[in-house]
């Protein structure tokens, strides 16, 4: 994350899918979401949107998830993808019913 804050794309990127290659969702169910989540996170400040919603996409699924409709409708980590569609729907998708 730290790549990405300092806007180093290519490094942020790699050092991302290596966190997820390291502690996949299989490997481990507990760490595995959380490392596909920074993915999403990092993907959304270095401005790749399609693969960040795709990394989230992927996260809300699992059973037992750390990502909540109200994380990602408050979290600021998430503001460059407010506004895009699919993220609202997304969001919209994790709202508590009634």
């Amino acid at each position: 994350m730290i790549d990405a804050g300092l806007g180093r794309k290519e490094e942020a990127l790699r050092g991302g899918r290596r966190a997820i290659a390291l502690l996949s969702i299989g490997q481990d169910s507990t760490i595995g979401p959380q490392m596909i989540e920074c993915f999403a996170i990092i993907c959304a400040w270095i401005g790749e949107k399609d693969l960040a919603l795709q990394q989230l996409a992927i996260a809300t699924k699992v059973p037992g998830r750390f990502l909540s409709y109200g994380q990602l409708k408050l979290h600021p980590f998430w503001d460059p993808l407010r506004g895009d569609q699919r993220f609202e729907e997304l969001v919209a998708s994790l709202a508590p019913r009634p």
